[in-house]
């Protein structure tokens, strides 16, 4: 069955980074930001079995399955090739996946976090492919497509002998079309040219290009001064040709409150708003930073407990700003319940699971330096 794009919700609801209470996530909070999104006619939520510990497809089932009917909304979640060592265990984490969500079917399900190496090494030798078009034949996947971290020339091996793939969700966002490692702009023109519908991770870059310096805040409200910063990054993803949907890990009622604004009645980028746009990125861009999106794979399996996505962070705002004082603050309240940068032990975990391909041991002797030094 064919995607019909007209039909999809533009705006999805990336339930990755929810917010917590005492550790867990606080249902009510979530239950009022996903109210108001489906009374705004969106409908699209996107979870995976590692996001919040495996506790954010628990939450589908209280937030979704017990609350409204089955077809009003529809659920895409991920198979992890880090939870996969034989052929056994990729019925054992969806049937786990079903009774944590407490779904019959998920509507679209992805091989999660496709890149060069071990993932897709792991989706090959265990057959994954074929498996997922079998629950698809089963009625247990409506559509079937993976994430992608990979580089061009790997989407173009897979996409050759995989054509069943009906999609691809990939980073997308203005900031990293040109980036030499994420490489949007290319994942894009070879999804467009097979026609291949997409869906957009990380629209804002984790949350980096709605929290912009002064100075290029500044240079966005000129033009658009009633929009806020991170609906530039949102309408420039929702402007492009072939998208199905853009995820927002939406984490409080303000983000989901912008982001209806933005595509309740959505307007692309005018020609004067790109000019602008172009300017902010050459700016931006002159100033190298840690292209870390929060994805947060590499905390669960820290032996030292350290934080490296927030110390990155920190170590982001020290680039731009070597005078300002408020990382370190943020820093000495962060170690109170993180391991330091300088806990780290070299063992390599991290880096093994960043799908950015971060040398994470390096950046944090640099954080070492910035922050403790």
């Amino acid at each position: 069955m064919a995607i019909n794009l007209e039909k999809m919700s533009k705006l999805g609801f990336g339930l990755m980074r929810l917010p917590e209470i005492d550790g867990k996530i606080d249902i009510e909070r979530v239950t009022g930001m996903i109210d108001s999104y489906m009374k705004a006619g969106f409908n699209y939520f996107d979870t995976a079995y590692v996001y919040h510990g495996g506790n954010s497809e628990k939450a589908v089932k209280e937030l979704l399955v017990g609350r409204y009917p089955r077809e009003d909304y529809m659920v895409a979640t991920k198979l992890p090739a880090w939870a996969l060592k034989t052929k056994e265990d990729r019925d054992r984490v969806f049937s786990e996946q079903l009774e944590r969500t407490g779904l019959q079917y998920f509507d679209f399900y992805l091989l999660h976090s496709l890149e060069d190496g071990s993932n897709y090494d792991v989706y090959e030798n265990l057959d994954c492919f074929n498996w997922c078009m079998e629950k698809k034949a089963q009625g247990k996947i409506k559509h079937f497509g993976f994430s992608f971290h990979g580089t061009p020339e790997l989407l173009i091996k897979v996409l050759d002998k995989h054509p069943e793939v009906e999609f691809v969700q990939i980073q997308l966002n203005y900031a990293d079309w040109d980036n030499d490692i994420v490489q949007s702009g290319r994942l894009y023109e070879i999804l467009s040219e097979r026609k291949v519908p997409m869906i957009v991770m990380e629209p804002v870059k984790g949350g980096t290009l709605a929290m912009v310096d002064d100075e290029l805040e500044a240079m966005f409200k000129e033009t658009s001064p009633d929009r806020s910063v991170a609906s530039w990054a949102m309408r420039f993803c929702g402007g492009l040709d072939g998208i199905m949907t853009i995820l927002s890990g939406m984490s409080n009622e303000e983000q989901v409150a912008d982001n209806l604004k933005t595509f309740t009645e959505f307007e692309p980028l005018s020609e004067k708003e790109k000019e602008t746009l172009r300017a902010v990125c050459d700016k931006m861009l002159s100033v190298k930073l840690i292209g870390c999106t929060s994805c947060r794979y590499c905390v669960d399996g820290c032996p030292q407990s350290i934080s490296i996505p927030d110390i990155f962070g920190a170590v982001n705002t020290l680039r731009k700003f070597p005078k300002d004082n408020r990382p370190k603050f943020f820093y000495g309240g962060l170690i109170g319940r993180s391991g330091k940068a300088s806990s780290c032990i070299g063992c390599g975990q991290c880096e093994a699971v960043c799908p950015q391909h971060l040398p994470i041991i390096e950046l944090l002797k640099e954080a070492t330096e910035k922050l403790e030094g």
